[in-house]
């Protein structure tokens, strides 16, 4: 991934300028360029960055290894968990660093050879649009999961701090009993409408409608595709998702056909917030030094070489992000929000980590060992008191906004105390993150200011890299957590079943026993290999499909009220 930089066609506008502004002149005192950070293409330069990897960052939440699988609700099947299709290796430091150079070479010459960009810039227009495609409908479709949940949240607090819940199955919303845990139907609030909407007397046919609507855009659809012999999808999909796709198809062709600066900045923010859901280092230990082997490459290629700033003026696609000012206009290519965004959304997930990890209980079970005594050959049964470590069900975080929306009280930041789920998926402490952000703002303060000083491209991983991964190890030396971000890892290595443990007097746990499992993933793929064993067995026996195209709906059953 090459990664492209602050670009100096801000300071072709400079050179432009009459020789009596103070922004021709080649010393330009710090001060100034302090001041002259407040420009608003500098401004949004940095707020896009931020934004792009906030969303991204929250976008790659999974279930942490310190969480245990959701349990499905009303009988319904185990979602399949969410994966990254390329976890970053510690061989990546410096494969990353070797590739990226050889394709932004590669297209350095070509342009060479070329001698009019134009072409390249077309062909790579097209195959970027298409791509951008792909990502921006993700980007949509989750957009709309949020606007979704807002209008239909399946929790909302009122005033007093009461938690409603909101079941679609029974069309009702009910109260959990905080003594006995007994839900309570509430019946006057018989719609799927949150606050003062829930209580407004509708019409039976209104009321199955708003129900209908909500079932049809946050149930899943399933979408079978094959051709005997020769493969099979099915794969899961909310109509916001088909949503999206349409939403993209129209920004991706309007941006092939004009170019312009705003549909390539929609795309360029889609392909970033899809890279975060792809790809990731499987620890902060790597993911750092994947960060200084980029550091290295950067360096190189803008100080000692021509190919960043060269490639990054002449070729028009959506790889970077392009502000345009008063004066000129500020740019940011792509890897240096998605390279230093990839340790900082692993950095929130490690904080979901210890959220979870906080949460872990120890139960007291009676282990009974059935030994043969010698002398007398009886069998004799001896119970052990011993502790399992019992992990918290994993909140997943789609879907989720919308409750912190309704359950937060006007004036605060957080949810309810009541409102455990909201709490769980978003509104969990998040330092590791916030000390990342820090730092990358830090790191495109100082890279701006460079550039305004020196008049020159400026490397952006040369501020950011030291930016961010100094945040983040500075902030587990203080907290005195260096070992627990060391040993952090996403690799399904510590992503264990509840089991037995010993534990000291403290109630800390002291030791692991052998026999730990991966938690479900195992069994996941034994289930999934004997069912595709059953199909097989039964395709053999009779009939098949030759060609299958389907979409399954949830079927949505019509009460009588």
């Amino acid at each position: 991934m090459a990664s492209q930089n602050t670009t100096t066609a801000h300071l072709e506008g400079l050179d432009q300028a009459p020789s009596n502004s103070s922004l021709s002149q080649p010393s330009a005192p710090e001060p100034f360029a302090f001041a002259m950070l407040l420009k608003p293409e500098y401004v949004s330069v940095i707020v896009s960055a931020l934004a792009i990897i906030w969303l991204g960052a929250h976008g790659s939440l999974r279930r942490p290894p310190s969480a245990a699988a959701a349990k499905p609700k009303n009988g319904k099947k185990q979602p399949k968990e969410e994966k990254f299709q390329e976890g970053l290796a510690a061989s990546d430091a410096i494969l990353f660093p070797i590739v990226a150079a050889i394709l932004l070479m590669s297209l350095y010459y070509l342009i060479e050879w070329l001698q009019d960009p134009t072409i390249l810039s077309k062909i790579m227009r097209g195959y970027m649009s298409l791509m951008a495609v792909i990502s921006l409908a993700r980007l949509s479709g989750d957009a709309l999961d949020i606007l979704t949940s807002l209008i239909f949240p399946t929790t909302w607090a009122d005033r007093s701090g009461k938690v409603y819940h909101i079941d679609p199955d029974r069309r009702c919303q009910y109260l959990v009993d905080a003594a006995t845990g007994e839900e309570v139907i509430v019946p006057s609030k018989i719609t799927p409408l949150p606050g003062f909407l829930s209580s407004r007397v509708l019409s039976t046919s209104s009321r199955q409608l708003l129900w209908g609507i909500r079932h049809l855009y946050t149930e899943e659809w399933t979408v079978r595709f094959a051709m005997h012999g020769f493969f099979f999808f099915k794969f899961n999909i909310k109509l916001n998702d088909i949503l999206g796709f349409l939403v993209s198809l129209p920004v991706a062709i309007a941006y092939h056909y004009t170019g312009w600066n705003l549909f390539s900045n929609v795309l360029s923010t889609a392909m970033c917030y899809a890279s975060f859901l792809m790809l990731s280092p499987t620890s902060i230990g790597i993911g750092t030094l994947v960060l200084w082997g980029l550091f290295v490459y950067d360096v190189v290629m803008v100080f000692y070489t021509p190919y960043m700033i060269t490639v990054a003026q002449k070729l028009d696609a959506p790889i970077k992000l392009v502000f345009e000012g008063p004066s000129g206009s500020s740019m940011l290519g792509l890897g240096d929000i998605v390279v230093p965004g990839m340790l900082m959304g692993i950095a929130l997930r490690f904080d979901l980590f210890q959220f979870y990890k906080k949460q872990i209980k120890l139960e007291t079970v009676e282990l009974a060992t059935e030994l043969i005594d010698d002398s007398t050959g009886r069998t004799v049964t001896t119970t052990q008191a011993q502790h399992r470590r019992v992990k918290s069900p994993y909140v997943d975080t789609r879907g989720q906004w919308g409750n912190r929306f309704w359950s937060t009280k006007v004036g605060s930041l957080v949810p309810v105390k009541e409102a455990t789920e909201a709490s769980a998926a978003t509104a969990f402490p998040k330092p590791y993150f916030y000390a990342s952000i820090a730092g990358y703002t830090a790191g495109m303060v100082v890279t701006l200011t460079m550039l305004l000083v020196f008049r020159h491209g400026q490397p952006a991983l040369l501020y950011l890299v030291p930016g961010v991964t100094g945040a983040i190890w500075l902030t587990a030396l203080i907290r005195g957590e260096i070992k627990d971000v060391w040993g952090y890892t996403e690799d399904g290595s510590i992503d264990t079943e509840d089991v037995i443990v010993d534990v000291d007097g403290s109630g800390r746990v002291v030791e692991k026993k052998e026999g730990e499992k991966l938690d479900g993933e195992g069994e996941e793929q034994l289930r999934e290999g004997e069912v595709a064993k059953k199909d097989k067995k039964q395709e053999k026996e009779g009939d098949y499909d030759v060609f299958l195209f389907s979409i399954t709906a949830p079927r949505f059953a019509l009460k009588v009220d």
